[in-house]
């Protein structure tokens, strides 16, 4: 396997992000998207507002130079959550975990707390390998998914991940 690093996200990545984040089954896994994932006005809008923001810590992913995915950590009503987004191309290959990993190494802040669909069951292990540990469930609408859906909270308390 190759070399996972994280990097800022420089204007570049914008369009390769874009792309990334409208794919039919990835929308399906992730669930809770945006409304309409082909609204680019809405997506440049949203990124530019959460790349100034001074809580959040918003990398892309890159494998051997390439980029892959996104990860990033995030307040919400006063916690930090982390999210993450692999393209399909590159699923099953280890990578989140790794990112993961390298983002935990980043941000210091704990408990982190993290949600995923309670059927995306990689998700779910890729967190709980990091150390997260599942604290409960919550019904909400996914956008992805357009229904109401459970998804599966979890939330780590440790310094790190585990290896």
């Amino acid at each position: 396997m190759g070399e996972v690093a994280l990097r800022p996200i420089a204007d570049a990545d914008l369009d390769a992000l874009f792309e990334m984040m409208r794919d039919p089954e990835s929308l399906r896994m992730a669930a809770f998207v945006a409304e309409d994932p082909d609204d680019r006005g809405a997506f440049d809008a949203h990124m530019a507002k959460i790349r100034a923001r001074p809580d959040v810590t918003n990398r892309v992913i890159t494998l051997d130079g390439r980029l892959v995915g996104s990860i990033a950590a995030f307040v919400i009503d006063g916690e930090t959550e982390v999210t993450y987004w692999i393209d399909r191309a590159y699923w099953g290959q280890g990578i989140a975990g790794r990112a993961l990993g390298l983002l935990l190494e980043l941000v210091s802040v704990r408990p982190l707390f993290a949600r995923a669909a309670s059927d995306n069951l990689a998700s779910l292990r890729v967190l709980q390998r990091a150390g997260f540990t599942i604290t409960g469930t919550d019904a909400g609408y996914a956008n992805g998914r357009r229904a109401e859906i459970e998804e599966t909270i979890l939330r780590l308390d440790e310094a790190g991940a585990r290896p």
